[in-house]
């Protein structure tokens, strides 16, 4: 029954994912490494995901361009995880490494090397167990928009069917909601469960970060009875990407976070203003729910939402608007709103 269970659980979710970008199907689901195959965590890597012929499948950033992993696991005939959710859910890192390391020094993978200009880019995680976020939790976000500082973490819940991608596509519900809004977060990617963690541990449960838009229809949100939910999640409104750096990389509570819309800067920070920085969050959630490997973190928005403008000064979102949003060392993610 349990076996069952995490089957359907899992195929709900690539069914949310595939809804939310395009129709695109998850890539063939590489078998759990066999038992001899160390497990962990990849390191030292900048991963994306690829979509390609209607899949998604795994890709590295190298310095000879993106290696598409499928490709060179059949020219080396090396056992390599297919998918981002392969590499997470299974914590197949070490063979990705050895994988990547192979290819490297190897001529017979070179044809699998491809140009990143020439792929398209897919949600960095397409089917997590979980998608947590964290609300209120930049000290200057929070006067802004008049409201008290939290003394502890503020959590709410995004839907795999809002999952998106780098150089997507928001379709604008227009029919139920007007004031789109922004919000660019630090995401976090969890790399291994995490239950009753330690402020201390609690980054070692990091698989990467990358960057992210919590995007909000604030109507919904705020005028509906409180409905956070309903306006956190509709279908795409939660675009990541273009890269998952590995964590060992990155010092997350003290990096350089900005959004742009229509090329003009509207937010501009740094992480160390989060009011729980990445370690307390993840301690904080592990103590009420159990984080698993591919679960999916907003850590929450700084400053220069439209929300936090006068109401006379407050000119919402709407289509044809593009929408760009960096964080140091992790990439800009870019967006247009239809």
């Amino acid at each position: 029954m349990e076996q069952n269970r995490r089957n359907f659980l899992q195929g709900a979710g690539a069914v949310c994912a595939i809804a939310a970008t395009g129709r695109l199907t998850v890539g063939h689901t590489e078998p759990k490494p066999a038992s001899n195959h160390a497990r962990g965590m990849a390191r030292g890597l900048t991963l994306l995901t690829m979509r390609r012929n209607g899949e998604y499948w795994l890709g590295v950033k190298t310095d000879k361009g993106i290696l598409d992993v499928n490709e060179a696991s059949k020219l080396l005939h090396l056992h390599a995880p297919a998918t981002m959710d392969d590499l997470l859910q299974n914590e197949d890192g070490p063979s990705l490494n050895a994988l990547v390391d192979a290819a490297s020094k190897s001529n017979a993978a070179q044809k699998a090397f491809v140009k990143e200009e020439g792929i398209q880019y897919g949600p960095i995680v397409t089917r997590p167990e979980k998608i947590v976020c964290v609300g209120l939790n930049y000290r200057r976000h929070a006067i802004e928009v008049g409201m008290p500082v939290p003394k502890q973490p503020v959590l709410f819940n995004k839907y795999n069917n809002a999952l998106n991608r780098h150089n997507g596509a928001i379709k604008l519900p227009v029919e139920v909601a007007k004031k789109f809004d922004y919000e660019v977060e630090l995401v976090m990617i969890i790399g291994r469960e995490a239950k009753n963690v330690s402020e201390a541990d609690a980054l070692s449960y990091v698989a990467g970060y990358c960057t992210g838009n919590d995007f909000t229809a604030r109507d919904l949100q705020l005028e509906t009875g409180g409905q956070w939910m309903i306006g956190k999640t509709p279908d795409q409104f939660a675009p990541l990407g273009p890269y998952l750096v590995t964590a060992e990389q990155i010092e997350p509570n003290n990096l350089k976070i900005e959004c742009r819309a229509n090329g003009e800067t509207r937010q501009s920070s740094n992480t160390s203003d989060m009011i729980f920085n990445c370690r307390q969050i993840i301690s904080y959630i592990s103590r009420h729910i159990t984080l698993k490997p591919g679960d999916i973190v907003f850590t929450g928005t700084p400053e220069g939402v439209i929300q936090g403008h006068p109401k006379d000064k407050q000119v919402w979102l709407k289509p044809g608007d593009k929408i760009a949003c960096s964080l140091e060392k992790l990439g800009e993610l870019k967006f247009e709103l239809v």
